[in-house]
């Protein structure tokens, strides 16, 4: 069957078609993506402006005509942080259900780790044995460790690019001391969560997802995203330590200059950096490979092992 999943996130609203059913690879047959940067139309009281949810329910909309157009059968809509932590999260998602019939799910941070990791595992198989994910998204960092397709630790903090940048990082380019400041705050972040997982020991693996950890791994020499999902794609702790420097002192429109950094997202990239390397550094990651599975199809797959159990 055509299955779609709605992602309505802190940056995007992505729309991903794939023709899937129990037991086989979903194969993706489409994309639809617009770049809403939801997390930062939000107002001071931490609600989405009136403006906001007419922009999203616009986008939804134009995303519904999509579905259909390609044939989906069974849509699944999903919301992550910026909807959860809205202050009026409730009446976003009743005026987007009245006016467009979608009914969004919000997943918790726990859950979006949780099907991330699902993911991971399923794209690496149990070779790889304990895994640890890590997903640098607008709004939070996943984190998840464990060694079945349910992980043993599975942790979400505020520690988006897009929320970094906006509360930390007004400036362009940035102001030393802002950076020092979220270094300190995102490692300090991190550090609290570490003895969740070094308890169960040393990962087997360690692999991330994102758009964040694709535009690092790539400006570290990694094979540009038209080369295919099944290229291998690492990223080193050493590269993206001689990068943060770089990427500190580059203007938004400098950085979008960079090979696999994208106009949109070149403004996010620097306080996503810094995420990257304090997580890479308090787990004490040297490298990790980049998994072209997420969570949308950490959603695919959950709802294809339904089907399947039915």
């Amino acid at each position: 069957m055509r299955l779609g999943v709605l992602d309505v996130g802190s940056n995007t609203v992505h729309l991903l078609v794939v023709d899937a059913h129990p037991g086989a690879r979903p194969l993706p047959a489409h994309s639809h993506k617009v770049e809403l940067r939801l997390a930062q139309l939000l107002d001071e009281a931490g609600a989405v402006s009136p403006e906001g949810v007419d922009k999203l329910i616009a986008v939804v909309k134009e995303a519904l005509q999509a579905a259909e157009d390609k044939g989906v059968e069974d849509l699944l809509p999903f919301a992550t942080s910026a909807v959860r932590e809205a202050s009026n999260a409730d009446d976003v998602l009743a005026r987007v259900q009245a006016e467009t019939g979608v009914e969004l799910q919000v997943l918790t941070g726990a859950e979006e780790a949780r099907l991330t990791f699902l993911a991971a595992r399923r794209w690496f198989g149990w070779s790889a044995g304990k895994l640890l994910v890590l997903d640098i998204g607008g709004g939070s960092l996943e984190i998840a460790y464990g060694i079945d397709e349910e992980p043993d630790a599975a942790v979400s903090l505020p520690l988006g690019a897009g929320r970094l940048t906006a509360g930390w990082l007004p400036g362009d380019p940035p102001d030393p001391e802002a950076i020092r400041a979220l270094r300190r705050h995102v490692r300090a972040q991190i550090a609290r969560t570490v003895g969740e997982f070094t308890r169960f020991g040393a990962p087997d693996h360690v692999v991330a997802t994102s758009k964040t950890f694709k535009q690092l791994a790539r400006l570290a020499g990694a094979a540009r995203s038209a080369e295919g999902l099944y290229v291998q794609r690492e990223l080193k702790r050493e590269s993206l330590e001689a990068w943060v420097p770089q990427l500190a002192g580059m203007t938004v429109a400098q950085r979008s200059e960079l090979p696999g950094v994208s106009e949109g997202r070149a403004g996010q990239l620097l306080a996503g950096a810094l995420v990257a390397e304090g997580a890479m550094d308090l787990f004490g990651v040297e490298k990790l490979e980049i998994c072209p599975w997420a969570l949308r199809e950490g959603v695919i797959l959950r709802r294809l092992d339904h089907m399947g159990s039915v």
